[in-house]
């Protein structure tokens, strides 16, 4: 929106319209979290007024057990970001490979294609947990020379694998989701294909694939606890140790919490930015 010019003065109309929008939206604030308090209010006298509250909150909101476990869930978790931080850039790079795959045409490249289609077939198709038995167990039992005997490198690669499927469809629906139009300048400019994917189709696909990329990678976030099937010490691995020793589970509250400590702000950034997306689109 352009600034007003120099003198420019709001009418009264102008004036009584901003009042009024400013009335309205405190009203809906008030009501939203009058609404919302009574809510809570409620849920909480439901679930503290219960037969079985007493025990459910001995057996999962203990502070004692809280406090034993934090120091460690908390080590886990470390480990939950660092695999997070490694796997989310391969994943990116395997994923825009693939989905450039599939855009190749010339009769040539048939076997990439064909590679391309059947590795995002696959593993989309097997669950993530059953790729991180596979890569964890199968891969060191091949004895090949060189394969990682880290169980925490094997479930960046099973995490990698698998996610790198679902990411190369979202790369690929924003290539496709750009106008032929483009590809036709570019090519009338002389580009040839790598170049017209490179400074034209690439930079607006991943412009418009941004939230539900983010989406992805808030699930990956997650599923890094499922690297603790194969042994890592991770949040999980560490919450299981604990509640095992003392039949109370409370450890996998810290556990939980910690994960939504680092899910809700990138799930709330992911809404802004498709707000953002939406509002330049003029929706």
């Amino acid at each position: 929106m352009t600034a007003p010019p120099d003198g420019w003065v709001k009418s009264e109309r102008q004036r009584e319209r901003e009042r009024l929008r400013g009335r309205r939206s405190i009203r809906s604030g008030s009501i939203a979290t009058a609404s919302t308090v009574v809510v809570i209010v409620l849920l909480a006298w439901a679930f503290t007024g219960s037969p079985g509250w007493p025990r459910v909150r001995e057996t999962f909101f203990d502070s004692e057990r809280f406090a034993e476990a934090l120091p460690d869930v908390l080590s886990g978790f470390l480990l939950n970001v660092k695999i997070f931080l490694i796997a989310e850039p391969l994943i990116l790079v395997v994923g825009l490979l693939v989905a450039l795959a599939r855009t190749l045409r010339a009769p040539v490249f048939f076997p990439l294609r064909a590679l391309a289609v059947a590795y995002t077939d696959v593993f989309r198709g097997v669950p993530t947990i059953l790729v991180i038995y596979l890569v964890g167990f199968g891969l060191p039992a091949l004895g090949l020379r060189g394969v990682p005997a880290d169980l925490a490198t094997l479930g960046v690669i099973a995490l990698t694998l698998s996610y790198g499927a679902y990411v190369a469809e979202v790369f690929r629906a924003g290539i496709d989701s750009v106008h032929p139009s483009q590809w036709a300048a570019a090519r009338s400019l002389g580009l040839t294909h790598g170049k017209t994917m490179r400074h034209v189709v690439v930079p607006q696909a991943v412009r418009r694939v941004v939230p539900p990329l983010l989406n992805d990678f808030v699930s990956l976030q997650k599923d890094t606890a499922l690297v603790a099937t194969i042994g890592p010490l991770e949040a999980l691995r560490q919450a299981q140790i604990h509640a095992s020793s003392t039949f109370n589970y409370t450890p996998y509250l810290v556990a939980a919490l910690l994960f939504i400590l680092l899910t809700v702000p990138m799930a709330r950034f992911t809404d802004y930015l498709a707000v953002r997306s939406q509002r330049r689109r003029g929706r």
